[in-house]
């Protein structure tokens, strides 16, 4: 999907994309969601073939918003709060480099406050242990599967982060 003119886009791998996608979804200003697959070499992958590893691929979630209502670095804050940004290339019990925490940016803007923010938890001592989240530029969103795709909201329930 390509944002209307007044919109933006952020993308943000933290593991299991439905429970990210869904804290997302939560946040007034969010226009839409989608989750898919980022940072990888494969063309147009599949589900099953991100979960071997061997794509490069992170499972991500890309928020379509407007900026006049929400806020890039609210974003971020809630892209902190959705996941444990400490476990290198996992999230609970989801192992792999699917799951890896990932900021992709697509404005020297957005680059300047994911690293801002990413230097503010450090400081804060938030997490107990350092913060291993990537900062990296978009690259091509290959959305999941439609099954995947607001996948608590059609199914009821649901949460897959986990609490350390």
């Amino acid at each position: 999907m390509t944002p209307e003119k007044n919109l933006e886009l952020a993308t943000f791998g933290a593991g299991c994309f439905w429970g990210v996608e869904e804290a997302f979804r939560r946040v007034p200003g969010v226009v839409d969601t989608a989750v898919g697959f980022m940072g990888g070499t494969a063309e147009n992958p599949t589900y099953p073939e991100v979960c071997t590893g061997r794509t490069g691929h992170a499972e991500v979630v890309q928020v379509t918003y407007d900026p006049e209502k929400v806020s890039y670095r609210m974003l971020l804050d809630t892209f902190w709060d959705a996941h444990d940004p400490t476990t290198p290339n996992r999230q609970g019990p989801d192992i792999g480099t699917q799951y890896r925490s990932v900021i992709f940016y697509h404005t020297p803007e957005q680059e300047a406050e994911a690293r801002a923010s990413k230097e503010e938890m450090e400081r804060s001592e938030r997490f107990r242990r350092p913060i291993v989240t990537a900062i990296e530029p978009a690259g091509t969103f290959w959305r999941a599967e439609e099954y995947h795709q607001q996948y608590f909201a059609k199914r009821g329930g649901g949460q897959c982060q986990t609490v350390w």
